[in-house]
Order: C-alpha cells, then sequence, then structure tokens
C-alpha cells in the first residue's frame, strides 16, 4: 500500500512540474486544466489519509492551488461559452486576461508550497512505516471511503438534498473510485451514473454562476436570458441523472 501511494504520489508531481512548465510560457490553454484535475487527484489520494503524518499541511497546500485557480477556469469556462455561441466581443477581453494572469500561476506562492511539501513527503511515508505507524493502513482507507459512499447515500435519500452538497459529495466518491479502485467497493456499472450526475450538476453549476456574474458585468447582459432558460433545461436533465444515480445507488 505505502509503495502504491509513493509511486501515485511521484507520478502526480512529475505531471504538476510539466503542467507548471506549459503555464508559464501561456500557449496552452489545456494548461491550467490540467493542473487543477492533477491536483484534484492529488487531494483523492490525501484525503482518506487523513492524520497521517505530513498529509494534512500537504492537503492544505493542494487546497489553497485549487483555490487560486477556480476563478481562472471558471473564466476559462464561459470564454469557451461565448466563443461556441457567437460573443467573441465578450470573449476577447476575458480571454486576454488570462493570458496575462495564467503564467503568474506558475510562479505562484502557493504553487511553490506544494512542490516543497509534495517533494517531502514519499520520505515521510516511509519513515512512518519503518516505525510501524502505517499498520493497517489498507483498512483505514477502505473503512474512509465507505464512509464516503454512505455519506452520497444518505444525501440522495433525502428528498430535501442540496444540489451543491450533492455534486461534491458525488465529486469525492468518484474520484476516489478512481485513485483506490480496488478499495472503493464501488458497484458494477456505478462509475458511468457517477459521471453523468456530476456533468449534469456541472452545466446547472456554471449557469448558476454566470447569472450571478452577470449581475455585476453589463456587458454579460445579452446572454442573460439564455441562461435563465438554460438553467432550467439543465436543472432538468441533473434531475432525470440523479434520479439514475439514486436507483442505482440502493440496488447495489
Amino acid at each position: 500500500m505505502v509503495g502504491h501511494l509513493i509511486a501515485e504520489v511521484l507520478a502526480l508531481e512529475v505531471r504538476l512540474f510539466a503542467c507548471q512548465a506549459r503555464l508559464a510560457v501561456s500557449t496552452d490553454s489545456e494548461a491550467l486544466h490540467d493542473l487543477r484535475t492533477t491536483v484534484r487527484r492529488l487531494r483523492s489520494v490525501l484525503r482518506p489519509l487523513r492524520g497521517v503524518d505530513g498529509v494534512d499541511e500537504l492537503e492544505d497546500a493542494a487546497r489553497e492551488v485549487g483555490r487560486v485557480t477556480t476563478p481562472l477556469r471558471d473564466q476559462q469556462v464561459l470564454c469557451e461559452y461565448l466563443n461556441a455561441h457567437g460573443w467573441q466581443s465578450l470573449a476577447r477581453p476575458r480571454d486576454q486576461h488570462l493570458q496575462q494572469t495564467c503564467p503568474k500561476v506558475a510562479l505562484s506562492p502557493e504553487l511553490k508550497r506544494l512542490f516543497e511539501r509534495l517533494g517531502k513527503f514519499p520520505e515521510r511515508l516511509r519513515e512512518q512505516q519503518r516505525e510501524g505507524h502505517l499498520r493497517g493502513l489498507r483498512r483505514r482507507i477502505e473503512k474512509r471511503l465507505d464512509k464516503q459512499w454512505d455519506k452520497l447515500r444518505e444525501a440522495m435519500a433525502d428528498p430535501e438534498h442540496d444540489r451543491h452538497h450533492l455534486r461534491l459529495l458525488i465529486k469525492r466518491v468518484r474520484y476516489a473510485a478512481e485513485v483506490y479502485p480496488r478499495l472503493s467497493h464501488q458497484p458494477s456499472g456505478m462509475a458511468a451514473h457517477l459521471k453523468r450526475a456530476q456533468g449534469a450538476l456541472g452545466d446547472w453549476h456554471d449557469r448558476l454562476q454566470w447569472l450571478a456574474l452577470a449581475e455585476h458585468h453589463a456587458d454579460l447582459a445579452p446572454c442573460v436570458a439564455l441562461w435563465r432558460s438554460g438553467i432550467e433545461e439543465a436543472q432538468r436533465h441533473s434531475d432525470i441523472a440523479l434520479q439514475r444515480l439514486g436507483q442505482a445507488c440502493f440496488e447495489a
């Protein structure tokens, strides 16, 4: 288990360095997205390990990188939408802002801190293994992954469930299963249901954010009517996806 974790962390470190290099030159529109998905995977690796020496501070550093890059990624998604729907004049200044700002992420103190803590983590893990502090680690991870499933099932059973909370729980369960496929006890076929529900909730969440943004950015006013109708459609799609996910959860 420890060897698997160290190999995973080292592979993620290599991917993060590659993302950093791509961000620095600002020529790759996917660099920021790839950085965030790599950080997200790292957090999925770490979450079941909370309490192990070095994990909490490494997870905090990863969380901070996610926090500072979220507004930029949200703006990227908005620009992609605007360009795809013929609003290039609205997308252009936002694209220019991203081109100027994204390279700064490569030199940010948040990313520097993450690399510093990430570099020390494998040896700290080995040291704890030598001292006998990681006995039962596999079972500990299994129990915590099972607890995530229990939280999702409980939320799905609540007729007054909060969509934002459900979206977060679905992401956690889905990504944990990708990182720990043999320990997640995920029922067969569940991955597709989780992905569809997350995507539908993501579409709904995007439009909700854009409508809030339009309240402070007058140039987005031409988009509001389309987003209002779009959020209703996205909500219907998410209801269907959640219903199917709920059936799969309780049939498993």
